[in-house]
Parts: C-alpha cells; structure tokens; sequence
C-alpha cells in the first residue's frame, strides 16, 4: 500500500525545491552546487578557440575522379521492360487459373457432399 504524498521524510529529497527559497540550487536540498552552475542555473558550454584562417584538414590520399558511364541503349531497355512485363502477366494469369481451378474443386466437393 502507498503513503499520501508527504507522509514520508524520504520523499523530500525527491521533491522540487520551493521556488520562493533563496540562493543555488544545490542549496535547497543541501548538497553542493553542481560543477557549472552559476546563481541561474546553467552556465553553458565551455569556450571554445577557433582555428586558425584558412586551416583545412591534411589529405592523405586523392580519389580517383569518377569513371564515364557507358551510353544507354534506350531501345533494347524498352524491349526489356516489355519482356518483364509480359511474364509478369503470364505469370499472374497462371496464378488465377490455379486459383480458380482450386476453387471450383473445393466448392464442387462441398456441394456434392451435401
């Protein structure tokens, strides 16, 4: 069975600190305050120095420039495509048959069975 919230001493260390308390927020529960942090909360990141103008990475190693596809052959990708397409079909049209020939059998069983 749970307590009401507030029944517990232990629960305050899980609590929000009050708003209207003074001072970091380490203070409120009566630790340290945390690395970073300033009266507001945090401090944000750590500075950081650019580099120097003009700095770049060293390259190690060139890459070959990209080869020259082979031209494309329109026409016979055309033949392709209509090829694949009419065994997609044969095969979807083979598919039904089988289907439908299933489906004859098995109503034409129930049926005489009855």
């Amino acid at each position: 069975m749970t307590t009401p919230s507030g029944a517990s001493p232990d629960d305050d260390y899980w609590r929000r600190p009050d708003p209207t308390a003074t001072g970091t927020p380490g203070a409120a529960t009566g630790g340290p305050p945390g690395p970073g942090t300033g009266p507001g909360g945090y401090a944000g990141p750590p500075a950081t120095t650019p580099p120097p103008p003009g700095w770049r990475p060293p390259v190690h190693v060139q890459g070959t420039p990209p080869r020259r596809l082979p031209p494309q052959d329109m026409a016979a990708l055309d033949a392709d495509e209509q090829q694949a397409q009419r065994v997609t079909w044969v095969l979807g049209a083979v598919a039904g048959v089988v289907l439908l020939g299933l489906l004859c059998l098995l109503c034409s069983r129930a049926f005489l069975r009855g």
